[in-house]
């Protein structure tokens, strides 16, 4: 058996309908970023249950976890994204200080720490977009949201 998928252009007009559409009219939520800042005892448990709750904050659902490379080692990283279904994004410090200015919580134990105010909030900003739930913690986890427009 062959199974066939097809996107029909809207009547009177040359664009497709998204994949992400249900129908003319009914855009889905866009997908959304969860960047995560973590101690290195987080268990994959909290970060699940954190970016579960954050996804229900924002009324969004994740579709990638963006982490710092420095916590690239953390064996809850993987398990968790394996857990939630989602790609794994690790960035690097010059990405993360790139947008701390675009950050609206510091944290100032994470600069001492890492050299980085506002890890979570840095994460999800670097991933592109607009932050839309500024950083939640619980649990060794800190966890933003951003997302992308779409038109």
């Amino acid at each position: 058996m062959t199974q066939y998928a097809v996107e029909k252009p809207r009547a009177g007009s040359w664009v497709t309908l998204s994949p992400r559409r249900r129908g003319p009219g009914e855009a889905t939520p866009p997908l959304a970023t969860a960047g995560l800042g973590l101690r290195p005892s987080a268990s994959t448990a909290a970060i699940v249950a954190l970016v579960r709750h954050a996804e229900s904050l924002a009324g969004l659902r994740v579709g990638r976890l963006a982490a710092p490379a420095f916590r690239r080692n953390l064996p809850a990283l993987p398990e968790a994204a394996l857990a939630l279904g989602v790609e794994l994004v690790f960035l690097d410090h010059d990405a993360l200080l790139a947008v701390q200015d675009r950050c609206p919580t510091r944290s100032e134990a994470a600069l001492r720490a890492t050299g980085i105010a506002s890890v979570a909030e840095g994460c999800a900003l670097a991933m592109g977009g607009a932050l839309v739930l500024p950083r939640i913690v619980e649990g060794g986890v800190a966890c933003a949201i951003s997302t992308e427009t779409i038109e």
